[in-house]
């Protein structure tokens, strides 16, 4: 059948440039696109691909977040982060959500076919930059002083977060996670008391700052 691939990324000449490179490819088919992370997840449950291409800065759920729900609902599919950042926590998030590879957009291009070859055969790929990146943190691990309070929040709490960063009211949010508006609110005093933070400027900032949204 070749290897089945989804493409996410949120600037459509992104994925006309990735889908015309990868349909030059014999044994590989772009069966799907997805412009945010709650679309790349719907549509990697339902269609189960071998690899999803994933940007990190996506609207409505970010990669990282994105990629924990697929490898959870998407048994068998691999994902290959796609980013403009290089730097080591967006690429150790990256990592421990699950991704086979890591990419730069700089260079994608170049590497993602081999890219898409090694993981479909059940290896790692990372840009050479990224390589570097993650030896040294074999080598020296993470200083306590690069301890992110991001990681005081659970997946829903950071999924919530973005959605609030992103200007969504209460109603909206409760809709898409297709819970009360109480438990909403409930996951916005949590967030709050968590990173001791006192209004939606903070978080937003807060969640720009962690790359949980690139607005």
């Amino acid at each position: 059948m070749g290897i089945r691939i989804i493409l996410a990324d949120d600037f459509e000449i992104i994925r006309e440039g990735l889908r015309a490179l990868i349909e030059k490819q014999p044994g590989m088919t772009v069966i799907a696109e997805a412009g945010d992370g709650r679309t790349a997840v719907h549509l990697a449950t339902k269609l189960l691909p071998d690899i999803i291409v994933m940007d990190i800065s996506m609207p409505d759920l970010n990669g990282i977040e994105a990629t924990r729900q697929v490898l959870e609902k998407s048994v068998g599919s691999k994902v290959i982060a796609l980013s403009v950042h290089c730097d080591r926590r967006f690429v150790l998030e990256m990592l421990n959500a699950g991704a086979s590879g890591y990419l730069l957009k700089d260079c994608a291009f170049k590497e993602l076919i081999h890219a898409i070859h090694t993981v479909a055969a059940n290896s790692t790929y990372l840009s050479p930059k990224i390589t570097d990146i993650v030896l040294k943190d074999y080598v020296h691990r993470i200083p306590k002083n690069e301890f992110s309070s991001l990681s005081l929040l659970t997946p829903r709490e950071r999924e919530v977060l973005q959605l609030l960063a992103e200007g969504r009211r209460t109603k909206e949010i409760a809709h898409l996670l297709q819970v009360s508006v109480k438990t909403v609110e409930t996951y916005r005093q949590q967030i709050m008391a968590k990173l001791s933070l006192h209004s939606i400027a903070e978080l937003t900032k807060f969640a720009v700052r962690e790359g949980l949204t690139s607005l």
